[in-house]
């Protein structure tokens, strides 16, 4: 399917402000970005660099005013999310150098205070990916998914404390507790077609099988429409923009996703 994703960004800058943005989806094995456009208003110079993680992220500095952005891409995804109950677990010393780090306890996916909870959820299930969709299901289950509850993110022990949260805390605790199970899991952020309400969104990959495979506990079913715009350990490193100095007060944000061709 091929989706038109954007985005609207408005700011009110009181003092000229540095901005690091993470705007603009690329190119990959699940996903073609057949056309990419990225504005600001005021027209400024802008510095674009890919991170640790292969993010397409942005330098700027707003002027003091009103700032606005808008970014909208043009991509070819699948209309649904692959799944393979076979995909066996991966041996430590099998993995490739880049997925290693998505093994350790990052800043929100505590995975060392989480492998008794795993161990319980995994019980029943062969090693892989039928762990992982274990975990998906017991979040779906156990963990209350309520849009617009959190501003800030919280780590996977404070999520399975309140047994509640937006998409990016259910993540926060299913990469914990694969980790916790030495799978590698990572953070993704993006948009997803038919989102209800419309925002950016957050789910979770689990490397199993040799490749990542999607998951995401506020859905259900294997409905893809998925557009990935950064990877990361967890929320720290794929927050849409990043300012520095003196609070930019947001005015707006508006997300929109629409199918523009099958």
């Amino acid at each position: 399917m091929w989706l038109r994703v954007s985005c609207n960004l408005a700011f009110d800058i009181e003092t000229p402000t540095p901005f690091i943005l993470m705007l603009r989806p690329r190119s990959g094995a699940e996903q073609w970005i057949e056309r990419d456009e990225f504005k600001t208003y005021p027209n400024l110079p802008i510095i674009e660099f890919t991170d640790d993680y292969g993010n397409l992220c942005q330098r700027l500095v707003a002027p003091l005013g009103r700032f606005t952005l808008f970014t909208s891409s043009d991509v070819r995804t699948s209309e649904f999310v692959d799944v393979n109950f076979d995909a066996p677990f991966v041996e430590i010393q099998n993995l490739p150098n880049d997925v290693l780090c998505y093994l350790l306890p990052s800043r929100y996916c505590e995975s060392d205070r989480f492998n008794d909870l795993a161990n319980t959820i995994t019980a029943d299930q062969p090693v892989g990916y039928k762990q992982v969709f274990a975990i998906e299901e017991w979040l779906r289950t156990n963990i209350s998914y309520i849009p617009g509850s959190s501003d800030f993110p919280i780590s996977a022990t404070e999520v399975n404390y309140k047994r509640s949260g937006v998409c990016r805390d259910l993540s926060h605790l299913g990469i914990a507790l694969c980790r916790s199970l030495s799978i590698p899991a990572r953070m993704v952020v993006g948009y997803l077609h038919k989102l209800h309400p419309m925002d950016m969104h957050a789910w979770f990959e689990a490397y199993v099988g040799g490749r990542w495979y999607t998951f995401d506990a506020t859905q259900t079913g294997q409905k893809g429409g998925y557009v990935a715009v950064g990877y990361g350990l967890d929320a720290a490193d794929v927050a849409l923009f990043n300012q520095f100095g003196p609070v930019a007060h947001s005015l707006e944000q508006r997300v929109t996703v629409k199918q523009i061709k099958i």
